[in-house]
């Protein structure tokens, strides 16, 4: 069954972004931020619906998706895979524990010069960065739901006779999509904040270069812009995975 969104929860989902906006509004016109620093989110908002109409703007949005979503999918296909394999063989386990231990708290921000240097400034380094920082919350989630998947349901099904190569597709997988849906929403987060800071360090295109481009000139209105036109974008795939975790976990009683 599918969850029934109430009035109550949407209500409750808008009141802190209407809080963000009042507040917002009214810093502008008590005198407490000068509107040359802090526009007003009408003048804002104006612009960015100005924005969303231009094909420039449009390239600039294509082109932050474009390093989103292939470093998203590339960190969700090695998660997954990797996370599948290590909790399957004990053997890879015991070469993955480590590798992960030492490289998940690393900052992954940090090694994005010599991914410049290596593989240029056009979209793969940035692909690189967002694959390799929205790759471990992927792969600990989905070694955490393969490996609590209860022995009895592999056993049920060895015992109907499912070839053992199968029971990984047929029965770890489906167990542990869950919790590897949860680790794809918090990579596609991280995955939005990184390639706007990968854009804002170094790049000619791109939501990030546009907010950096507008800093320089003192443009206060068009800096905000791409941080709402980001904020969106979050908020709408975010929208979007919510759908398809919906719709693959339709059989499950938390959905």
């Amino acid at each position: 069954m599918r969850p029934r969104i109430l009035p109550t929860d949407v209500l409750l989902g808008t009141a802190p972004i209407a809080l963000v906006l009042a507040l917002w509004q009214g810093l502008v016109s008590f005198g407490f931020a000068p509107v040359t620093l802090l526009p007003p989110p009408g003048i804002v908002f104006g612009r960015l619906l100005q924005q969303l109409v231009t094909s420039t703007f449009q390239q600039e949005i294509v082109a932050t998706l474009i390093r989103l979503f292939g470093g998203f999918l590339i960190a969700v296909v090695f998660g997954v895979g990797i996370g599948i394999a290590a909790a399957a063989s004990p053997a890879i386990n015991s070469v993955v524990r480590p590798i992960v231990r030492v490289l998940a708290p690393l900052p992954k921000v940090a090694l994005y010069p010599a991914l410049l240097l290596l593989l240029g400034f056009n979209h793969e380094s940035k692909i690189t960065l967002v694959a390799a920082d929205a790759l471990f919350p992927i792969l600990l989630s989905t070694y955490f739901g393969a490996s609590t998947v209860e022995q009895k349901l592999i056993w049920s099904a060895m015992a109907a006779g499912t070839p053992r190569r199968e029971i990984l597709f047929k029965v770890v997988l489906p167990a542990a999509m869950p919790s590897i849906l949860t680790g794809c929403r918090i990579g596609l987060v991280i995955s939005c904040i990184v390639v706007f800071l990968a854009e804002m360090i170094t790049s000619t295109d791109g939501l990030g270069h546009v907010l950096v481009t507008a800093a320089r000139t003192f443009q206060a209105v068009d800096m905000f812009v791409p941080l709402i036109t980001i904020s969106l974008l979050g908020l709408i795939l975010n929208g979007l995975l919510q759908a398809v975790r919906s719709y693959l976990l339709r059989g499950f009683p938390e959905v």
